[in-house]
Formats: C-alpha cells, sequence, structure tokens
C-alpha cells in the first residue's frame, strides 16, 4: 500500500527533529577599526570624508568619484607604464578637485550619463592596464 503524497511530503519536510539554537544574542556595539587589509597597495591614501559623510540620497556623487578616480588612475597607469601603488592609487586631490570644479552641481541623471561614459573609457582601457599591473605583481 502507497502512502498518501501529502504524508510523504511533509516527513521529507520534518526531517529529523533535531534541536536547532540560534547563537546568542548580543548587544556588543563594538566596531573593528584595524585598517582594511587588502591584497595589493595596503598604504592606499585615504578616501575624501565627504564621501563618507554624504547623505544616503546623494550616494550617487560619490559613486561618481569613485569612477572619475579610477579613470585618471588607469590612464596614467596605460600612459605611463607604471603600476606602482602610487600611480594604481593616487592622492585623490586631483581627481576630487575635478569632479566639484566639473560635476557636483550636476543632476542625478547628468552624474549616471558621465558614469556610463566612464565606464566605456575603463573598459577600452582594462586589457592595457590589466597586463602592465599583471606583470608588476598590482592587479
Amino acid at each position: 500500500m502507497r502512502k498518501p503524497i501529502l504524508a510523504v511530503m511533509l516527513a521529507a519536510l520534518a526531517g529529523p527533529l533535531v534541536a536547532q539554537t540560534s547563537p546568542p544574542i548580543s548587544n556588543d556595539l563594538t566596531v573593528d577599526m584595524s585598517p582594511q587589509q587588502y591584497r595589493i597597495c595596503n598604504d592606499r591614501p585615504a578616501r575624501p570624508t565627504w564621501m563618507d559623510e554624504i547623505n544616503p540620497r546623494e550616494a550617487y556623487k560619490a559613486a561618481a568619484l569613485m569612477e572619475l578616480y579610477e579613470i585618471r588612475a588607469w590612464e596614467e597607469i596605460a600612459e605611463s607604464g607604471d603600476c606602482g601603488c602610487e600611480t594604481r592609487f593616487p592622492a585623490w586631490g586631483s581627481s576630487d578637485g575635478e569632479y566639484h570644479e566639473r560635476y557636483a552641481g550636476l543632476s542625478q541623471a547628468e552624474h549616471s550619463a558621465f558614469r556610463r561614459d566612464w565606464i566605456e573609457v575603463r573598459k577600452q582601457l582594462e586589457p592595457s592596464v590589466r597586463t602592465i599591473c599583471e606583470a608588476q605583481g598590482n592587479w
């Protein structure tokens, strides 16, 4: 005699009845403030503080600056053939200044358009930058 399908399904779902315990709830709100460790170039310059303090509704501005920063670094790597840490992760001042001078006052839609353009530039630069940086151990 065959068992009804519902009984088989319920038995399969129930599985062995083993008590499951949850980890204890902790009220410890400590945060690990040790420096972030990267795979390469751990002495990266700190990004501008405004990027960490920005209103979440304007996070697109910080994302745009990060994209611009990477593009400018990659352009320098492609031009110079150097992928040392100082070239791969330069100081933020130049990119931050360019961003504030040319892009900070633009709308979110305009930021999105520029970011799409920058992503295309990055895609064009990536093969040569990757080759240079892999050869120098910084990819």
